[in-house]
């Protein structure tokens, strides 16, 4: 039998468990706020996998090589369904598509103008249609290995800042197929006979006593 004595301890027990579940539980089904990490990082990814959309459409439809056409259509589809979700989220969590803060403002440096990190000039966009194919393929890399490269600190960031499963699976699942993409794309400059892209800086948030190199 159970002591009287174990058997507080084992009801505390259960119940400091079953507290905590509640409170887990309590901040996961609670949509977040407007201006929250979780409502940012969905707006500014979706910002950032449109372009790759963008850039895979293009050269997917006009690339000879099916290596290429493989990888641009694989990005599409992927990135296709990741805003697909990311918009899902904002809907049921009730908020808009846009949000009050500039950004990566929730990373701790916010874009006040211009593009986010990685993001393509669009005339450098536009040059996909108009190039020959096989010149199209160089760029359609040079311009998706920074881009891909700077999603994984944004990745990264939110994965630090929110409790929510469903979040922090989508985080870790871009980071991992975009870190494989980022060293495909490169053993494919490689294969054209071009140098291998040296990696981006990542995006530094402010720490006291370092200095910010940030963007």
């Amino acid at each position: 039998m159970i002591s009287g004595t174990r058997l507080a301890s084992l009801v505390a027990a259960v119940a400091t468990v079953v507290a905590v579940a509640s409170v887990i539980l309590l901040y996961t089904s609670r949509p977040p706020a407007t201006d929250s990490p979780e409502a940012s990082f969905a707006r500014d990814m979706m910002v950032h996998h449109d372009q790759a959309v963008e850039m895979a459409g293009i050269i997917r439809d006009r690339t000879n090589d099916e290596h290429i056409r493989a990888l641009a259509t694989d990005i599409l589809l992927t990135q296709q369904g990741q805003i697909g979700q990311m918009q899902g989220w904002l809907d049921v969590w009730g908020l808009p598509a846009t949000g009050p803060e500039p950004p990566m403002a929730w990373m701790g440096h916010p874009v006040e103008e211009g593009r986010m990190p990685g993001m393509a000039p669009q005339e450098e966009v536009n040059r996909l249609h108009t190039l020959p194919p096989e010149e199209a393929d160089v760029l359609f890399l040079r311009l998706m290995i920074p881009h891909h490269e700077a999603a994984l600190p944004m990745s990264e960031a939110i994965i630090e800042r929110t409790g929510r499963p469903e979040v922090i699976r989508l985080a870790e699942s871009i980071a991992a197929s975009q870190a494989a993409e980022i060293e495909v794309m490169q053993q494919m400059l490689e294969e054209r006979g071009e140098d291998r892209l040296e990696d981006e800086p990542a995006p530094h948030e402010h720490h006291p006593g370092r200095s910010d190199h940030g963007h």
